[in-house]
């Protein structure tokens, strides 16, 4: 598009009026527009899931296996979590004290399913008294929403790996406790690395531990390791 004359506003239009003005109060005051590139640099969408493994197995509860009154016990603590999120780029350079460390905000929400067992529950007639109650199966599994800062190193190149200091936790228990509590709080921390492999397209390994403050009368400490993709925006 040429510059000059009126065909910039014959193209754009009276629209064309905004960028042209804020351009104008840019140059006013020295200020450079960014480009393209450096706005979404940084920015990742991605998806995980791997190995996940509880500190402490939940067997002998009311909701997990009727306190064990079938003789069996659900204490299974290892299983699978599959998870999504964002990382925000906050600043590539950590507000100019160290160049190539960049932080991002991630905010991400993971589900985990630690084990099934078929046994006696709180429905269970050896358990209630309800004569139509029988064993079934019941899923022990636990949901997790987070917001962490995410330390990345070596900004700029294909190899990035990566720390989480510490994170704040969201977690949903399921089944509930045997108080009817299942909701709790807790930190994180967390370490990785992610290269890329083509434009913005990123694959990665991701290793956490989630310490729990156990409000919901269970320990529901664990720890996760698996791959990730990410897609940079």
């Amino acid at each position: 598009m040429r510059q000059g004359g009126s065909q910039p506003f014959r193209r754009a239009g009276w629209l064309g009026v905004v960028p042209l003005l804020i351009a104008g109060v840019l140059a006013v005051c020295g200020v450079s527009p960014a480009s393209a590139d450096d706005i979404t640099t940084g920015n990742r969408v991605f998806f995980r899931g791997g190995f996940a493994a509880l500190n402490s197995n939940r067997g002998g509860e009311l909701f997990t296996d009727g306190h064990n009154a079938a003789g069996i016990r659900n204490d299974g603590t290892t299983g699978y979590y599959v998870g999504a999120g964002t990382d925000l780029m906050l600043t590539h350079d950590m507000w100019g004290m160290f160049k190539e460390v960049g932080i991002v905000g991630e905010i991400g929400v993971e589900f985990k399913r630690w084990n099934s067992k078929t046994v006696a529950n709180s429905d269970t007639s050896g358990v209630t008294g309800v004569s139509s109650g029988s064993l079934s199966e019941v899923q022990m599994t636990m949901l997790t929403v987070n917001v962490a800062p995410k330390v990345k190193f070596m900004q700029g190149t294909d190899f990035q790996p990566w720390v989480i200091p510490f994170g704040l936790d969201f977690h949903v228990i399921s089944p509930t406790s045997s108080q009817t509590n299942y909701l709790d709080i807790g930190v994180q921390f967390g370490a990785g690395a992610e290269y890329r492999i083509w434009k913005q397209i990123w694959l990665g390994v991701d290793g956490r531990y989630h310490l729990a403050a156990n409000q919901t009368n269970t320990v529901n400490n664990f720890g996760t390791i698996g791959p990730y993709v990410a897609v940079g925006f």
